[in-house]
């Protein structure tokens, strides 16, 4: 999947988070070290089932959901680097509208 060069959405049911539509995309996974309460940074993947794939981008207080109810994602990724920066990047988004964003491997 990477490099993924795509759009930040801001989330309509997850309070302060942007998110990534995936669509139908099948990545064959299930549940592994899900939550629905993730910290600011802390990224989920949602594998889909009851709302569509999705990558959900916390960047403050964080309730995931979808109008079916409460969801429940894996922690793949937790942003360390720059965290500091997730509250500006969250209002950009929410006053702004979609922003890109590319997700690279390590250097």
């Amino acid at each position: 999947m990477l490099p993924l060069k795509t759009q930040l959405i801001q989330a309509r049911w997850s309070g302060e988070a942007a998110w990534i539509p995936l669509g139908d995309l099948d990545l064959g996974l299930g549940y592994e070290n899900h939550t629905s309460h993730p910290a600011p940074g802390e990224l989920l993947l949602y594998p889909g089932g009851i709302s569509e794939t999705e990558i959900l981008f916390p960047y403050g207080a964080t309730l995931f959901a979808s109008r079916m109810g409460q969801l429940a994602g894996n922690h793949f990724a937790t942003i360390y680097e720059g965290n500091e920066q997730l509250k500006e990047l969250g209002e950009l988004v929410l006053r702004k509208g979609a922003q890109e964003i590319t997700f690279t491997e390590p250097a």
